[in-house]
């Protein structure tokens, strides 16, 4: 059965600082040490839990001067799961498309100005890009290749807009669809990532 945007509203509720900015990367077939060398990154020590995360980030973006950020990984079956507190490089085609070389990348983004993204690659060939709060300008090389699950999901492709913002959590459920990675509050709070710093420009 296909989730929904309204399955992944506890996210914004359970996570609020993460919510406020963030990308959250499915990348198929690849380890975390494997896409931490595609990225180019340098591997840190492992952190428990998606808090310790969020505030290691965001102490090592005041430290970086916005140059580089902590990033962190799990594996999920088939699927590496790589989060980016306060980050965008998932959804920055010009990293994101050599590093889906061979695999799958799917990609969402949102930041403190509202500003989203969605990047479904394939090794590749941008297959999907559109922002989770205007779902109906799309491009990539099937753009409508999804517009039935889209529907589904609950983006508003027929309608004004909803009067409850739920772009973001569709966009973990289009994810969902694509992978098959459900992402959790267990898997958020429980999991030891992963992590590496990955240089932003």
């Amino acid at each position: 059965m296909t989730k929904t945007g309204a399955d992944y509203a506890w996210f914004e509720s359970d996570f609020p600082d993460l919510a406020e900015a963030y990308c959250f990367t499915l990348v198929r077939g690849l380890s975390p040490a494997e896409l931490t060398s595609r990225l180019e990154g340098r591997p840190e020590a492992p952190l428990q839990g998606i808090a310790a995360v969020t505030d290691a980030a965001f102490a090592r973006y005041e430290l970086e001067e916005g140059k580089s950020q902590l990033v962190a990984m799990t594996a999920v079956g088939a699927w590496t799961l790589l989060i980016e507190p306060n980050g965008y490089l998932g959804v920055t085609e010009e990293r994101a498309l050599p590093a889906s070389t061979g695999t799958n990348w799917i990609s969402h983004f949102t930041n403190v100005n509202a500003v989203g993204a969605f990047l479904w690659a394939e090794d590749q060939v941008l297959r999907l890009w559109f922002d989770p709060m205007f779902p109906n300008d799309r491009w990539g090389s099937t753009p409508d290749g999804l517009r039935d699950v889209m529907e589904r999901i609950g983006f508003p492709l027929e309608e004004e807009a909803p009067e409850t913002d739920l772009s973001s959590p569709a966009a973990f459920a289009l994810a969902e669809e694509l992978t098959g990675v459900a992402v959790t509050p267990a898997l958020l709070r429980d999991t030891t990532f992963t992590c590496a710093t990955v240089r932003i420009r």
